[in-house]
């Protein structure tokens, strides 16, 4: 079997293509979570805190040059180091909510699977009268 044969059989099984699916399907989700994140719940948890930007949060670790802004964007710019821990704190939070709602999501295909039975196994059919009185004779005269 040659590398190239092999390789297509792999490729096209269904746990794989299903993989490509949920890898496409999931990235796609992830932007929708990100949005989320950073367009509805931080601006409200900024509010929160006193008209908080998380994304503007950070720690100069160098000097600044002078001329260069203070903002995130600026200092990166001219090469400053800085600690941004607030966009850590943007992109935990996305996570976390990103792992509830996957956790949210296992939960209800394992509750649905639960909640369909597996069909029960038929009884066999009880045999015809005939056949029934056929055995009777036969084990009759065997006796």
């Amino acid at each position: 079997m040659g590398m190239m044969q092999e390789f297509r059989e792999f490729a096209v099984k269904g746990n794989v293509v299903d993989l490509a699916v949920g890898v496409i399907i999931g990235g796609a989700f992830g932007k929708i979570v990100d949005s989320v994140v950073s367009d509805l719940i931080m601006p409200v948890v900024g509010l929160v805190f006193g008209k908080l930007d998380f994304s503007n949060l950070f720690v100069v670790l160098g000097t600044i040059p002078p001329g260069t802004g203070t903002t995130l964007d600026a200092l990166k710019k001219a090469g400053v180091p800085v600690f941004a821990y607030g966009n850590f704190l943007t992109v935990a939070v996305n996570f976390l909510i990103l792992a509830f709602i996957i956790f949210m999501m296992i939960k209800q295909i394992n509750r649905l699977k639960r909640e369909t039975p597996a069909p029960a196994p038929e009884a066999p059919a009880a045999p015809a009268e005939d056949i029934v009185l056929l055995r009777e004779i036969r084990d009759s005269l065997k006796k």
